[in-house]
């Protein structure tokens, strides 16, 4: 077993260079500078050969990515080009915000996701389990930019039920107690119904499938026979082997989330890594591009990791199969 999971982590170590790579040399080659961005218009030749002199950026890309590559080994991830503070500490800030959304969507989007599989699996063939499949089928195609787009859209500018932007009011940081917590409640709930709705979509239509499939499984089949209850057989046979697979899913799904979650968050101003990302690639803020999509790739893998750790923990097949390996 531990021989594989350090397999994996070599793996895995080498796409995290792969994308720093390639998000280096793309961020490099994509049009705009980031000196005539930092300097404005009116800055003259000199000072703007000046500035790239300074910053490094007057170098050849293979020279400025070994500089890059030493930093990121000595853990210096540098300054922001636009606002001049450590990256470091600029994702710091947004790092809680993004990590208090994705989790949470992920808690949600799985919870009810693997509830209506199941009502689905139970209900196949019916009226109900045709409109939960149309429905998750749906929500799991929708571009999650959009369906955040028509949220504020109903929510805000319609019902006005709903604040659209940020973590807080103008008034938040005037707020304490349950009137803080009731306006940040306020604030997340747009995102992470937008998150949520479509990992539900997603969720609901892998577990509808796995459901199926166990049921047609002989010891299904034996356990009936034996005069078991069928919801215990259900509960304790056909849900439980069903699950093996959407752990593995849940590992697939983690890199959407967090792409998913940079658009949400750019959408709706949430104060995390995506709007950060979005905004330093607008700006070409190449260290903070750099140090937020490493991080993002680095989490990733090791979300899969942990997602193959408890998929050996859930399927004891893989534990042995690992063993006589």
């Amino acid at each position: 077993m531990l021989a594989a999971l350090a397999r994996r982590l070599a793996a895995g170590l080498a796409v995290v260079a792969g994308v720093a790579t390639l998000t280096f040399f793309l961020l490099r080659l994509a049009p705009g500078d980031p000196v005539e961005r930092l300097l404005g218009p009116a800055a003259t030749a000199e000072q703007l050969a000046a500035q790239r002199q300074a910053l490094g950026l007057d170098q050849s890309l293979p020279a400025q990515y070994a500089a890059w590559l030493a930093r990121m080994a000595r853990g210096e991830w540098g300054r922001s080009i636009a606002s001049g503070r450590p990256v470091r500490a600029v994702l710091a800030e947004a790092w809680p915000a993004t990590a208090a959304l994705v989790g949470l969507s992920l808690l949600l989007s799985y919870l009810l996701g693997i509830a209506v599989g199941a009502v689905q699996a139970a209900r196949g063939g019916t009226r109900l389990d045709t409109a939960l499949s149309v429905s998750t089928v749906t929500l799991f195609a929708l571009p999650g930019y959009w369906l955040g787009l028509m949220l504020v859209l109903l929510f805000t500018y319609r019902l006005r039920a709903l604040p659209s932007f940020g973590a807080h009011g103008y008034d938040g940081d005037a707020l304490a107690g349950l009137a803080r917590l009731r306006d940040l409640l306020r604030h997340v709930a747009l995102p992470l119904a937008t998150l949520t709705l479509v990992g539900i979509g997603g969720t609901a239509r892998f577990v509808r499938g796995a459901m199926l499939d166990a049921r047609a499984a002989p010891f299904v089949t034996t356990a009936l026979a034996k005069g078991l209850a069928a919801p215990r057989v259900w509960l304790h046979h056909v849900l439980r082997n069903a699950l093996v697979p959407v752990v593995t899913l849940l590992g697939l799904s983690l890199p959407a989330l967090f792409s998913g979650a940079v658009f949400v968050e750019a959408v709706f101003a949430w104060p995390g890594v995506g709007r950060i990302l979005v905004e330093a690639v607008q700006a070409r803020d190449y260290p903070v591009v750099m140090a937020a999509t490493t991080v993002s790739a680095f989490l990733v893998v090791v979300g899969n990791l942990l997602a193959d750790l408890l998929l050996a923990w859930v399927d004891p097949r893989i534990h042995y199969r690992s063993r006589e390996t």
